[in-house]
């Protein structure tokens, strides 16, 4: 093998950006930042999604305002909209006026 052709692994905390859990991982990835964890210093990097936050471990579904994107988009298009957007826009329109 060659020498000096490894990244360095160390371990590594994880942050998730949306919960807040710290997971402390065996890792290569480079970054600046730190945090102390029980009095020890660890290189830090930030995850938008883990375990924690994840639906699919959590259990748990985040509401998506979905109709309000399709009203946008089809505001940007004059109401001129085809396939699943004018799909989506006719039946908002059917639910409303019910």
């Amino acid at each position: 093998m060659k020498p000096d052709i490894h990244p360095k692994v160390r371990e590594v905390a994880f942050q998730d950006t949306v919960t807040g859990a710290v997971f402390i991982i065996p890792s290569s990835v480079k970054t600046d930042a730190t945090i102390e964890i029980n009095g020890k210093t660890y290189p830090l990097y930030r995850v938008d999604v883990s375990s924690a936050s994840h639906p699919f471990y959590t259990g748990t579904q985040r509401i998506i305002d979905t109709a309000g994107r399709v009203e946008r988009f089809g505001s940007k298009l004059g109401g001129k909209t085809t396939g699943l957007a004018a799909t989506l826009l006719k039946k908002k329109g059917q639910a409303s006026s019910k």
